[in-house]
């Protein structure tokens, strides 16, 4: 493993044929961890982040593991190909339709658009070309396989690079806050799915979109991934113990089960309302909550 100097407000550590390019701030949100992985014939960068802008490193192709704000802010600075999941190919093309895939309020919406188009300068890439799982890259000497990981969004996936071992699992960021499974093309049963793909996957580095950078070896990076799903269940403890008494998705919402009480966005209501109504279906499904009078809901 190697460190270079900082750039642009990224540092470059290489694992074998891969470059990491760790955003600032260890890549929390606004910024991420990008890769850059060259073979003898081409090379190919993967989520270009806010860190990038105004220093992207040269690349023959983009690959964008899923269309959120944060992995293609640095798209503004390529003149290249650009590929994604056929599932998030069309909120990659428009930024309208990437604002409108959020479920926003109303009111939100127009403050929303000027954050892309402003601070991560999200253009839209009608240029875009899609993908599917298994698609490989061949890079010369080195390739680059899809691995879709849906459940964060629909197209959200990771990526295999071979021989170098090298597994990006993206937003399966292996952070304190958990797995994110709040927009309306979230899926949580995916979500589960995808992280059980992930620990099956034997790799010699594990890269993550968001602060925890890389981790070497499966046996860690599955205690840390388990650890990661966890925060599944202290979701569902947290609300089946404040179902002791009936209440709404709203009062469930307002007592939040995501984001911590100071926390004030413009998504924040939205993702709770969804969060929320995704746990009492799976939790009515499974006899451990009941549907007392319509719209109120108690535990068992």
């Amino acid at each position: 493993m190697s460190a270079h100097t900082p750039r642009a407000g990224y540092t470059t550590v290489g694992y074998g044929g891969v470059d990491v390019l760790v955003g600032a701030e260890r890549g929390a949100y606004p910024y991420g961890n990008s890769l850059r992985v060259r073979g003898t014939a081409s090379s190919l960068l993967v989520d270009p982040s806010l860190s990038l802008l105004d220093g992207a490193p040269p690349v023959d192709v983009v690959l964008v593991s899923h269309a959120h704000e944060d992995h293609i802010a640095g798209l503004a600075d390529y003149d290249v190909p650009v590929h994604v999941h056929t599932a998030d190919l069309e909120p990659l093309r428009s930024r309208e339709e990437l604002i409108a895939g959020l479920g926003l309020p109303a009111e939100a919406v127009a403050e929303v658009d000027r954050m892309f188009r402003d601070d991560f300068r999200v253009q839209g890439r009608p240029d875009a070309k899609g993908f599917d799982d298994g698609a490989v890259f061949d890079l010369g000497g080195r390739t680059v396989t899809v691995v879709h990981l849906p459940g964060h969004t629909a197209g959200h996936c990771g990526f295999l690079v071979e021989p170098d071992g090298f597994l990006f699992v993206a937003d399966i960021d292996l952070t304190s806050f958990g797995p994110y499974y709040g927009d309306p093309g979230s899926d949580l049963d995916d979500f589960e799915a995808s992280m059980r793909r992930c620990r099956d996957i034997d790799a010699r580095w594990y890269g993550t979109s968001h602060q925890k950078g890389v981790i070497e070896g499966a046996a860690e990076f599955r205690r840390r991934l388990d650890a990661f799903a966890g925060v599944i269940g202290r979701r569902e403890d947290t609300l089946l113990a404040y179902l002791t008494e009936p209440r709404t998705v709203a009062e469930i919402a307002a007592h939040r089960l995501v984001y911590r009480p100071h926390v004030e966005a413009p998504h924040v209501t939205s993702v709770e309302l969804r969060t929320a109504a995704r746990h009492l279906e799976r939790l009515t499904a499974r006899g451990r909550v009941e549907e007392v009078e319509p719209g109120r809901f108690r535990r068992r």
